[in-house]
């Protein structure tokens, strides 16, 4: 288990199929590290694959959905996330978020709070065949790992659901993300050198 001082780290999960692990990964994250708080947070897409219903028993708390509330409320939601945030693991990480998310879009409050935060960002691509051979998508990649507050875990081997073949390109565990941010974490928090 690797070390990992946030105090409070967001999770968000994205619409791939990698998603319907998070269950298994929030009782990892609960057992791994009693002290951290998380809030989860997930996108439409990934309601396809878990159910809110069930991540809310194992949070032991609500689940939040990624749009705009329809009812007023006297804070905005992407300051909410980004404020309390020490850490952010997108996890697992959809082709269409990333791409969203590196050309600067912000229409949902988690990608709004991405793009406003200075927290560290762990993303943890989980992508369909094909889709890392694409160079519009590794410019995305590119662009994204070159924010001074982001890390990119690599991807994994990892079997289609729909080729059967083991030709898709699967999240790296979770640890392993944790990892990357903390070392980010420690990077962001050294004291830099002054020029004189």
């Amino acid at each position: 288990m690797p070390e990992f001082r946030a105090r409070r780290l967001l999770l968000v999960g994205t619409g791939a199929i990698a998603a319907m692990n998070l269950p298994s990964w929030l009782t990892w994250l609960a057992t791994s590290y009693r002290e951290l708080e998380v809030r989860l947070v997930l996108t439409s897409s990934a309601e396809r694959f878990v159910s809110r219903h069930a991540l809310s028993v194992l949070m032991r708390g609500e689940v939040g959905v990624d749009r705009w509330p329809d009812e007023p409320r006297p804070e905005a939601a992407h300051v909410e996330l980004a404020e309390w945030s020490d850490a952010i693991a997108v996890y697992p990480a959809c082709m269409n978020y990333v791409s969203r998310l590196a050309l600067g879009l912000a229409d949902t409050p988690t990608l709004l709070a991405l793009q406003c935060t200075a927290a560290p960002i762990g993303i943890a691509p989980s992508l369909p065949p094909g889709a890392l051979d694409n160079p519009i998508f590794r410019a995305h990649l590119d662009t994204l790992a070159s924010r001074p507050n982001v890390v990119i875990a690599p991807t994994v081997p990892a079997r289609s659901a729909t080729t059967g073949r083991s030709d898709a390109a699967g999240s790296s565990p979770l640890w392993t993300l944790l990892e990357l941010i903390e070392g980010l974490r420690a990077s962001l928090a050294a004291p830099s050198a002054e020029v004189v």
